[in-house]
């Protein structure tokens, strides 16, 4: 039976990650072999914390900091097909901060759905693990997004921030959505089951979503709930999280979420980033082009070409240009381009 922090950890204090950044523990150019990984990651968060097997497909990883925990839903693909890291994201951000953190580890896309799991959040529950915080909040992306918000409510009052999350996969409710038929035949009415009901007990709680992706919008729509935030990410697909890792703002939004001062608002200002994403330029160029609209075509590659010197842009730019003047039309003046 788990029990609370300062049992579990003996009469050892906390474990400060000043000492040696825990992100530094584990060497992505090694290319460990996955079950020498696993032990890897065991023996550093037993030496943290715990790690505990969760049935054969998930496991818990337990690290210990400050009285504020981060809890995030992470697939081993996920964490594994970073090349700049070979740790679970929440490691990352929380060894930066001293945060405490919990891990909830797929070996693959299962969206958590498993006894092992449900009995292990049964256990945090009854033993007032949460309760041991200030402030907790749960992260996650897709099908970790899912698990992220289906288990907050073992955590009433906490801050939910998920990307592109399923609500569920009940084909009953969501027949409409193909990409998955292979979890058709789990079980997503048991326990920790329809991910939208289970924020009734989060604090606040926010989906991000790209409305251009119809099922990521549709199933965004189901979670309309009076403490949920939708917030609008266009034209970035199916990559938001890896969009907000590389642009450095996942970790400033998690840190307004532990003060309880983040704000759709402050989601809008960091997502300006897109500006300077080349895969959210490109779509959007693409979204622009297939309407056949040379003058915003224009105006879009000018913007790009003025901060990012790429060929693509600079193409369609002059193409633009041309189609413009043969119409009898031309942009309105701005500052020069510097030639390629």
């Amino acid at each position: 039976m788990l029990v609370r922090i300062a049992d579990a950890l003996g009469n050892r204090g906390p474990h400060s990650m000043a000492e040696k950044r825990i992100t530094e523990l584990v060497d992505p150019a090694q290319n460990l072999p996955l079950d020498q990984w696993l032990s890897k990651i065991d023996d550093i968060a037993e030496d943290r914390g715990y790690f505990e097997p969760l049935g054969p497909d998930h496991s818990a990883i337990y690290i210990e900091g400050a009285p504020v925990l981060l809890v995030t839903f992470e697939t081993i693909a996920t964490v594994r097909g970073r090349a700049d890291s070979d740790v679970p994201l929440g490691w990352e951000l929380a060894s930066k901060n001293n945060w405490s953190q919990l891990c909830l580890l797929s070996h693959s896309d299962t969206w958590f759905r498993h006894r092992a799991i449900y009995q292990y959040f049964d256990r945090l529950v009854d033993d007032g693990f949460f309760e041991d915080f200030e402030k907790v909040v749960f992260y996650g992306s897709g099908s970790c997004g899912y698990g992220a918000a289906a288990f907050s409510v073992a955590a009433p009052g906490s801050t939910v921030i998920v990307l592109q999350p399923q609500a569920t996969l009940d084909p009953r409710v969501t027949e409409w959505e193909t990409r998955f038929d292979n979890m058709r035949r789990i079980s997503f009415t048991d326990r920790y089951g329809y991910a939208p009901d289970m924020l009734d007990a989060a604090d606040r709680a926010f989906v991000v979503y790209d409305p251009e992706i119809p099922e990521d919008a549709m199933h965004a729509a189901l979670y309309t709930r009076q403490n949920v935030t939708k917030i609008r990410s266009r034209h970035v697909g199916g990559e938001i999280e890896a969009f907000m890792r590389r642009t450095g703002i996942i970790e400033p939004l998690i840190n307004l979420a532990m003060t309880d001062k983040l704000t759709a608002g402050d989601f809008y200002k960091m997502l300006r980033e897109r500006r300077n994403y080349l895969p959210y330029l490109r779509r959007f160029l693409g979204a622009v082009e297939e309407e056949q609209r040379p003058f915003l075509t224009g105006i879009l590659c000018r913007s790009v070409l003025q901060r990012i010197n790429t060929p693509r842009f600079r193409r369609q730019f002059t193409r633009a240009e041309r189609q413009l003047k043969e119409e009898g039309r031309q942009l309105p003046s701005s500052r020069k381009l510097e030639s390629a």
